[in-house]
């Protein structure tokens, strides 16, 4: 059954039509980012409640019992400059919360439900191409926050914040892949920092697309509850012409998020207090090297990229 409700917020209302009773009350708040520019941890749903208690993230809207266009009240502000995006975030870092991923997959990556947003992501989301995609070449899908780039740290500006060699690698990876940004923020935020970090118009590579928050998906762990994750198959479903699980990989400081396609994740080392850091980090460097190695292989599917260091170092020594 579908659900439909209308947020009331800043003097507008907001419909929301493409949700199920299977998905969350954080499915609704990342709907509701989509729309508004809230992001979900700065919403507050008047009204929303379970045995008198504001429902919590994980509560499945069927259990909510809303009636058809339930007007739903909302208090929260959008991150207002890009000082905010410079500036040191709160102290709940998913990065501490991440998880081994292995123990969780089995009990995710096939669940029918997980599948089905996957399918309605693929349905309703919309992608604002920036460079068409190429035939023959393999897809690289990279995080910004702690990958790209250190988000905690206080700067003057993004540069400073910059991992070492982005550009060189970069400029490397064009050569054989597609390159796709996906962030857990919101479009503006992604568009800002790429645009600070001297990617977005570069004159050396060029990005096919970015994806944000609401392209990512919630899943339900028996361990950790519900988890947000970032699944390729939104990717995979769009571009099916171009991208598999065969061709596509992944870097990311998280590991959840490649739970529903841990093949294809590669876990990269966070990059964290720049000013520290910054002389003696060379992740992107080896990492532009690895991606080299495998461009020749036809398949992926085979590379375990746990121990791509390992096989940086074989493939350097014959």
């Amino acid at each position: 059954m579908s659900v439909s409700v209308i947020i009331k917020w800043g003097g507008q209302e907001y419909s929301i039509r493409t949700l199920s009773e299977e998905d969350t009350v954080l499915d609704l708040k990342q709907s509701i980012k989509s729309l508004t520019g809230v992001l979900p941890e700065r919403q507050k749903l008047l009204g929303l409640k379970v045995k008198g208690k504001p429902a919590e993230d994980q509560v499945k809207l069927g259990s909510l019992k809303l009636k058809p266009n339930t007007k739903i009240m909302m208090m929260g502000s959008r991150e207002e400059s890009l000082e905010e995006v410079l500036a040191p975030p709160p102290e709940n870092d998913d990065i501490v919360n991440d998880f081994d991923i292995e123990e969780e997959v089995i009990e995710v990556q096939n669940r029918e439900e997980n599948l089905a947003k996957i399918a309605r992501r693929v349905k309703d989301y919309k992608v604002e191409g920036m460079n068409p995609p190429r035939a023959g070449k393999s897809l690289l899908v990279l995080d910004v926050d702690y990958t790209l780039f250190d988000h905690k740290s206080c700067a003057e500006t993004g540069q400073e914040l910059m991992r070492p060699f982005l550009h060189e690698f970069l400029t490397s990876a064009y050569e054989d892949y597609d390159i796709v940004i996906w962030s857990a923020t919101s479009m503006k935020w992604i568009d800002a920092k790429m645009k600070e970090l001297g990617v977005t118009d570069n004159p050396n590579y060029k990005i096919t697309f970015m994806l944000d928050s609401a392209a990512m998906i919630t899943v339900h762990t028996p361990k950790r509850g519900v988890v947000e994750v970032k699944p390729l198959g939104v990717i995979w479903g769009k571009y099916s012409e171009f991208y598999s699980k065969r061709n596509t990989i992944m870097f990311d400081d998280i590991g959840r998020n490649f739970l529903m396609n841990p093949q294809n994740g590669l876990k990269i080392r966070p990059f964290m207090k720049a000013h520290l850091n910054r002389e003696k980090d060379k992740e992107l460097f080896k990492l532009s090297q690895y991606l080299k190695e495998i461009a020749k292989l036809e398949d992926f599917s085979g590379l375990n990229h746990k121990h791509w260091e390992r096989y940086r170092a074989k493939k350097q020594s014959q």
